[in-house]
């Protein structure tokens, strides 16, 4: 791998057809007040308040991989994160589940020689949701697996439309409906569109109601590599 870069690129956004400055960045200590604010808001009750990032999370993905701790700024304003981490994936035995890759969070997991750049969480506040800010911090980390030479990046998504189908719809059926364009469903969708495709559907990925504990495991490739 390459030596470590730090990431920064200003830009802007578009609101109501007015530029607003933007920058995303690697985001640092000073910032983990602001990351926790948007956890908070982001996963509201009946989320528990211990899913939340805490700061020695945070620590440990600045401290292990900060090439992987971005965040994007919107006049100033944190308006949101995406985290990953580095791993060694066997497309052959893809099944696994997203406690166990990214170590709860933790990413003590983290391979500095790893092939793949895994995807631990995104977040953005409610407020900054229609101007786009998911897509653009994805591309973004695609410029990370790029500039490290990595085969993929890689991500489990949920699938939280599928609680409304779950009685006559089987998992891979529904997601197939949303890859063909059949159905939208608010993560999978969005995946979709910043360019990930599924690769495999694991079972007990995450303690998640609304998906049924499913797992969408969804790439991005280096066109590179």
């Amino acid at each position: 791998m390459m030596d470590k870069q730090m990431y920064r690129h200003e830009f802007s956004v578009f609101h109501e057809d007015k530029p607003v400055p933007a920058v995303i960045r690697n985001y640092q200590q000073t910032d983990f007040k602001d990351l926790i604010e948007i956890q908070a808001e982001c996963f509201p009750p009946p989320f528990s308040s211990d899913l939340w990032w805490n700061e020695e999370q945070l620590s440990n993905h600045v401290a292990l991989f900060q090439e992987g701790a971005l965040c994007i700024e919107i006049d100033g304003k944190l308006a949101g994160s995406l985290t990953g981490l580095c791993v060694d994936f066997n497309p052959m035995h893809p099944i696994h589940t997203w406690k166990e890759m990214t170590d709860n969070g933790f990413i003590r997991t983290h391979n500095p020689h790893g092939n793949t750049l895994y995807i631990v969480d995104i977040a953005i506040r409610p407020k900054y949701r229609k101007l786009g800010l998911g897509k653009m911090l994805m591309q973004a980390m695609y410029q990370v697996v790029i500039q490290l030479g990595l085969e993929r990046l890689l991500g489990g998504g949920r699938m939280p439309g599928y609680h409304n189908v779950v009685k006559s719809v089987s998992p891979e059926a529904y997601v197939a409906s949303v890859v063909n364009g059949e159905r939208r469903d608010p993560v999978l969708t969005f995946l979709l569109r910043c360019g990930r495709m599924p690769i495999a559907i694991a079972k007990e990925y995450l303690e998640d109601e609304e998906s049924h504990n499913y797992g969408v495991l969804m790439e991005w490739k280096n066109p590179f590599n």
